[in-house]
C-alpha cells in the first residue's frame, strides 16, 4: 500500500468507548483494537495528520450508560470528538464539514463495531466522495462472522483494507 499524504488524510476512530470495547468482541478483543488504534493514532500525530474520534450517545435519555466515554488513552487534548446519535458518523454531526475543513480527502477508519458504526460511517463517507482505507486489525465486531462479512465482502468495494502495520504516511516510518 502506498504511503498516504498526511495533509489530505484523517484517521477516524469510531465508537472506541469504554463500555463497547469491554464487550466480548470478535475476531479480537477490545484491548487489541485499542492497542492497534493507538499505534495508528500515534503515527498520524507524528506525521501531523488529524485524528478524529466518534462517540455514540443515546438520544432522548437523561444520562448515558456508564462507560460511555471514549477510552482515555486514545484521545489527546485538542483532537476533535464528534458525538453521533445514529449508527453512522455523518448524519447531523458536522463530521463532513470538520473533515473538509481539515483538508481530508482520504479517511482511515477503525473502531467498533466493524459492521455497524464503522461500516455505516464508511458508506456515508463514500457517498461524500472520500477515499477510504480500513485498518482491519483496529476494528472488531460482536461476532467474527459479522466482522469478516464487512472486511471481506463490503469494505473492498468501498476502499482498501489493510493491516495497521501497512498504513504509513509520507515522512513517517
Amino acid at each position: 500500500m502506498p504511503a498516504l499524504d498526511p495533509g489530505r488524510t484523517a484517521l477516524v476512530l469510531v465508537d472506541l468507548m469504554e463500555r463497547l470495547v469491554a464487550l466480548p468482541l470478535a475476531p479480537r478483543p477490545g484491548t487489541e483494537v485499542v492497542s492497534a488504534a493507538g499505534r495508528l493514532a500515534d503515527a498520524f500525530r507524528t506525521a501531523g495528520a488529524p485524528v478524529v474520534h466518534l462517540r455514540a450517545e443515546r438520544p432522548n435519555v437523561d444520562r448515558q450508560p456508564p462507560g460511555s466515554g471514549l477510552v482515555a488513552e486514545l484521545v489527546r487534548e485538542g483532537e476533535p470528538v464528534v458525538v453521533k446519535r445514529t449508527i453512522g458518523g455523518f448524519q447531523d454531526t458536522g463530521l463532513h464539514e470538520l473533515l473538509s475543513g481539515l483538508g481530508a480527502t482520504t479517511l482511515v477508519l477503525g473502531g467498533v463495531a466493524t459492521n455497524l458504526g464503522v461500516e455505516s460511517t464508511a458508506r456515508a463517507a463514500c457517498d461524500h466522495g472520500y477515499d477510504l482505507v480500513f485498518a482491519e486489525d483496529a476494528m472488531s465486531a460482536l461476532t467474527a462472522d459479522e466482522h469478516r462479512a464487512s472486511v471481506d465482502l463490503d469494505f473492498p468495494r468501498l476502499g482498501t483494507v489493510a493491516a495497521v502495520s501497512a498504513i504509513t504516511l509520507d515522512g513517517t516510518p
